[in-house]
Parts: structure tokens; sequence; C-alpha cells
């Protein structure tokens, strides 16, 4: 137990040096703004260069469900006093930040605002705001502004959904090149607007934001660390399978302490699949 103390110490001294060269670009970093609605809003205002949008409420690291099939956990989904939906997304990669992504966003935010047989006109406007290091549409570009439109004239298709790639690494003179700057600053002091430098500034500065986001980065260490531990028990098994060595699921899941019920869990078996498996492990 004293060794998993001085362990857990360790990795907070190291957190705090992590935290301070976190910028708005970190995901974990950017969630912990953005939870506060002011800073939402002026995030939102900027981009969508409406000085007058008002945000009510905003949700971080939301699982949307799709019951249908795949689900995504969204950074930061806004709705305003309109009740319209925001999703801002912050991408290190470009593949994290494809068009079918930014299509699949949209459609989550549409599943997860109608209630059942509510009529579809009362869809709001739903922004699913792509935030990226690199120029990922190539066009030079600082804001690209996704709609959908009547190949034949030319119209608008007026669904009222809209994406919006925002490339971060342009910080031209423009109110939205110094967010985009704001979003880079390590400190809260070089960083253009007030909102956005106060919560950078509670963060990193004060004791209750500091340790707020250790105890976060260390969620994520552990997290990360089952995540691995997953994928281990995962690829021990099926490999197991694969070889059809008969000991190999029963010495994975004995090794790791894990019960029938857990390996189906984490081999994502379905339920229809299931009595297959354990017939297979009886045999064993």
């Amino acid at each position: 137990m004293p060794d998993e103390k001085k362990e857990l110490q360790a990795r907070y001294v190291r957190y705090q040096t992590i935290l301070r060269e976190m910028t708005l670009m970190s995901d974990a970093f950017m969630r912990n703004v953005l939870k506060v609605t002011e800073c939402a809003e002026y995030v939102l205002q900027v981009i969508l260069e409406k000085p007058d949008l008002r945000v009510v409420d905003v949700v971080v690291q939301k699982d949307h469900k799709n019951l249908q099939g795949r689900s995504a956990v969204l950074d930061c989904v806004a709705q305003d006093a309109d009740g319209n939906r925001f999703d801002i997304e912050v991408q290190q990669d470009n593949e994290g930040a494809s068009p079918k992504r930014a299509r699949f966003h949209s459609g989550l935010l549409d599943m997860n605002t109608l209630n059942p047989s509510e009529d579809f006109e009362k869809l709001p406007e739903s922004y699913v705001i792509f935030i990226t290091r690199n120029d990922v549409l190539g066009g030079g570009l600082p804001i690209y502004h996704v709609e959908r439109t009547i190949r034949e004239t030319g119209d608008a298709f007026a669904d009222r959904a809209y994406i919006l790639y925002v490339t971060a690494s342009i910080q031209e003179d423009t109110e939205l090149g110094r967010l985009m700057h704001d979003f880079h600053c390590k400190n809260a002091d070089e960083m253009y607007s007030k909102v956005l430098a106060d919560r950078v500034r509670a963060l990193k500065e004060t004791p209750e934001g500091v340790d707020n986001m250790c105890r976060e980065l260390e969620q994520l260490y552990l997290d990360g660390e089952k995540r691995g531990i997953e994928k281990g028990i995962e690829k021990g098994i099926e490999k197991g399978i694969e070889k059809g060595v008969a000991s190999s699921l029963k010495n994975v899941m004995a090794a790791l302490g894990l019960s029938v019920e857990a390996s189906m869990d984490i081999l994502r078996i379905p339920e229809d699949e299931r009595a297959n498996y354990m017939e297979l492990l009886a045999k064993q």
C-alpha cells in the first residue's frame, strides 16, 4: 500500500507538469473550460458570428446513445435559448474529423433530440463544429461552412443541419483568428479573451482547479489502463480461439480473475451467441 501511495503521488506530480503545458487544443482541458456556460457561449458566438447567441445548457463527455448501432461520446454539447444544439469537437488528427464522422455526429444530435412520436418539424437547428489542428478540407481557409444544397437549382435544402470546420493553425488578425490563438495558449496572461483566460487561470493557478484537473487526468490514466488490459485479454482470447488451444480461454480468465460474463462483455459477444461461447468453455 505505501508503494501504491508513492506511485500515485508521483503521478500527480507528473500531472501538474502536463497541466502546465495543456491548451484548449487538449481534449481534457478543453472540456473543463467549455463546461462553463460563458466559455462555451463565447466560443460559439465567435465561430458562428452571432454575438447575441445565449447558451442555456452545456454538457461535456456525454454518451449519445444509438440503440440500433454505434453510439458516441461527444466532447461538448450546448443548447441555446431557442433550443438549437451545438456539438463542439477538438481534433488533433485528420482522421478524427472525417466528413463521415461529422455526418454521424449530426445524426446523433437529431436522434437524441426528439421524443417518441414527436413531429419532425420540431427538430431544432443543429451545428457540428470541428476545431482541427490542421486544414482538414485542404482549401487554405480559416473556416468552412457545410450545408446541403439542391444540385439542380443550387438552392439551400433547408434541413437546418450545419457542419463547420475551423482550422486552428490559421490565426489571422480577426476575431476568429484571435480565438484560435487563445486555443493554443498555455498561459492565461497570453490570451485575448477575458472569459477564457479567467477559466484557464482557475484551472491552472488555483489549488482547487489543479486538484480537479489532476483527478481527471488520473481517471484518464485508469481508463486507459483498463482499456489496455481489456485489449490484451481480447487478443489473448481471440488468439486461443483461432489456434484452437483448448486451455487458452480458461487460462486467460483464471490469470486475470475474470468471470465468464466479464469475458463475454469484453469480447462483445452478442446475446444469441453466448450459449455457444459457454458451451466452448464447458468442453475445456
